[in-house]
This record gives C-alpha cells, sequence and structure tokens, in this order.
C-alpha cells in the first residue's frame, strides 16, 4: 500500500544552477504518484499536457534535442495545462 515516486536520474551536479535540467521526469512522477491514488483525471490531463507541451520543439531540453531552459519547458507546460 506505500509506493515511492521520484525521478531517479541522479542530482546532476555538473548542471547544478543552469537551469538546463529537463523537469519531465520529476513531472512524470507527479503522474504515477496520481493515479496510485486514483486521481485518474488528473493523471490523465497532467499526461496530456506534458505530450501538448513536446510537440513545441521550443520546449524541449538538450536531451532532447532542444535548447531550452528548465523555465521554458515549465511554462510550455503551463500553457497547455
Amino acid at each position: 500500500d506505500v509506493a515511492v515516486f521520484e525521478a531517479v536520474h541522479g542530482s546532476a551536479p555538473d548542471i547544478a544552477g543552469q537551469g538546463v535540467a529537463n523537469p519531465l521526469g520529476l513531472i512524470n512522477s507527479a503522474v504515477l504518484m496520481l493515479e496510485h491514488i486514483g486521481e485518474l483525471s488528473a493523471a490523465e490531463r497532467l499526461s496530456d499536457s506534458i505530450r501538448q507541451a513536446l510537440l513545441n520543439p521550443n520546449a524541449r531540453t538538450a536531451d532532447l534535442g532542444g535548447n531550452a531552459k528548465t523555465a521554458d519547458v515549465v511554462k510550455a507546460l503551463l500553457e497547455v495545462c
């Protein structure tokens, strides 16, 4: 009955403070948590928003072939949420 939800990519000290980390691993963990607690509608809405945001090439961080900063991804996500 217990679960842990976290992004397991590590602390990435080499990019700390640069605003270039992809926040979607952590946000996807929130989707899993919402599903686990039965908030399926909220989980689906957040998951759909992530997919919508990634359609925008300006919302992709370097690990996804783009140049977006962390804040750019969050902004794009909020715009479609």
